[in-house]
């Protein structure tokens, strides 16, 4: 869509948006961004519709289409604005312990090659780095130079399955190498 001056998204107003992905929806504007091109919309053209708001961010070259359906309260009224802090720290929560898991994942001081093997033994078992030794189902444990011969402990049969996964990827990134 051609260039779009300040009055066309001006905040508070009620637009009726059909997006070149062939979405329609309406929205209250809550600001334009002149240099990254992104309209922020409040969905719905209720700004009264309760505590908690849907926000849209939009580039406005993505808008193939609006009208002006009418112009509404202030959606940045602090008096009306609401925020669940227990919510959002409970959110906040979550993201580190999910951050802290993933970080988990990645070995430190360990090859290429040994991330890649851990990452396959996790696509099918419980796995964890203890330094540099990979630790499958606490009790299985591959150390460098992560070869068959390398696993040690747990069951016959969990030691046999962790062997099997480590041959398999083996051979699969020798295949990428060659």
């Amino acid at each position: 869509m051609e260039a779009h001056s300040n009055e066309d998204f001006a905040v508070g107003c009620i637009l009726s948006i059909k997006t070149t992905f062939g979405e329609e929806f309406e929205g209250q504007v809550i600001t334009f961004d002149r240099p990254s091109n992104i309209l922020v919309l409040q969905e719905g053209g209720n700004s009264g519709s309760g505590p908690k708001r849907n926000l849209r961010l939009l580039k406005a070259n993505y808008i193939k289409d609006f009208a002006l359906l009418g112009h509404g309260e202030d959606p940045l009224d602090a008096n009306k604005c609401f925020l669940d802090l227990d919510t959002l720290k409970a959110r906040e929560d979550s993201a580190i312990r999910q951050a802290e898991l993933d970080a988990e994942r990645f070995g430190v001081g360990v090859t290429s090659e040994a991330q890649s093997i851990f990452d396959a033994l996790a696509k099918t078992h419980p796995v964890r780095w203890d330094k540099t030794v990979i630790v499958v189902m606490n009790e299985v444990r591959v150390s460098s130079p992560y070869l068959p011969e390398s696993v040690k402990g747990g069951t016959p049969a969990a030691n046999e399955r962790v062997r099997k996964v480590l041959e398999l990827e083996r051979k699969k990134l020798q295949a990428r190498n060659a």
